[in-house]
């Protein structure tokens, strides 16, 4: 399991150094888009399907992976779909009965979905943050006649007077300011409100 929620799909993997060959566990090669049993893992068919802004970092990981050394990487694979994953793979040295190195083994995690929360998650912030900036903006901007820029800048002000964040000083203004109008304020916005045309 990666962070909260569903747990994630995680397959093994297996290299031999000795004979250079690679074996997926099923979960794996569906990572990769391929049906269990119908593509023979290797080193060049790794590398097609990294990210090619990974590419040479996995290369690094994989002459690790020749010599027997312990490893683990977060990157991105494309799978035959075109489909981009985020992947974490963790490798430890497979030893035989004298103790020498004979290959890795270790395991895959997509974490994809986890990372599409977490982007999510950071968007909607993001859109709840700026919503507030631009209500306490246009109470500003209504009272004092001014522009989007400089009611703005007067938030930023405050902000950096009070030492509090942009978006909590924005969220304070608004609660402190919320049905505090005078009743002949109300009128005036009522009568402009159902007048305008």
């Amino acid at each position: 399991m990666v962070g909260s929620g569903e747990p994630q799909r995680v397959g093994r993997f297996r290299y031999w150094i000795k004979d250079k060959r690679w074996e997926w566990s099923d979960a794996v090669a569906r990572m990769h888009g391929y049906e269990p049993g119908t593509v023979k893992p290797s080193t060049a068919i790794l590398l097609q399907h990294k990210h090619p802004e990974d590419r040479a970092q996995v290369a690094e990981v994989l002459e690790r992976v020749g010599q027997g050394e312990p490893f683990s990487s977060r990157h991105r694979i494309i799978d035959t779909g075109g489909q981009v994953h985020w992947v974490i793979v963790v490798s430890d040295r497979m030893l035989d009965d004298a103790g020498t190195v004979i290959g890795t083994a270790g395991f895959y995690v997509d974490v994809t979905d986890v990372l599409q929360a977490d982007v999510s998650a950071a968007i909607s912030e993001a859109a709840a943050s700026r919503a507030v900036i631009e209500q306490a903006k246009g109470v500003l901007m209504v009272c004092y006649g001014i522009s989007a820029e400089r009611a703005f800048d007067i938030l930023v002000w405050r902000s950096q007077e009070t030492n509090v964040k942009v978006r909590d000083l924005a969220a304070r203004f608004l609660a402190a300011f919320t049905g505090r109008l005078p009743t002949e304020v109300l009128s005036d916005l009522d009568h402009t409100l159902l007048t305008v045309s």
